[in-house]
């Protein structure tokens, strides 16, 4: 599963590569001015790899991170 920036803005991550989610856990955060979105996993796996580094600047549609199944 692949999880993308909604928008542009400065992506941090709260998962970190490795761990197990499950659906509905806050796996990263993209912000910009005045706006804030969580990204949650859509479903139970592995966080397998971060693309960007923490605090980083992103844009819309830019891969974020990657979850395997288990």
């Amino acid at each position: 599963m692949r999880i993308c920036a909604p928008f542009a803005g400065i992506v941090h991550y709260v998962a970190a590569e490795g761990q197990r989610v499950d659906t509905g856990d806050v796996v990263a955060m993209v912000e910009t001015i005045k706006l804030e979105a969580s990204l949650q996993a859509p479903g139970p796996g592995i966080v397998a790899s971060l693309n960007h580094e923490d605090f980083s600047d992103v844009e819309g549609g830019d891969i974020l991170l990657e979850i395997t199944s288990e």
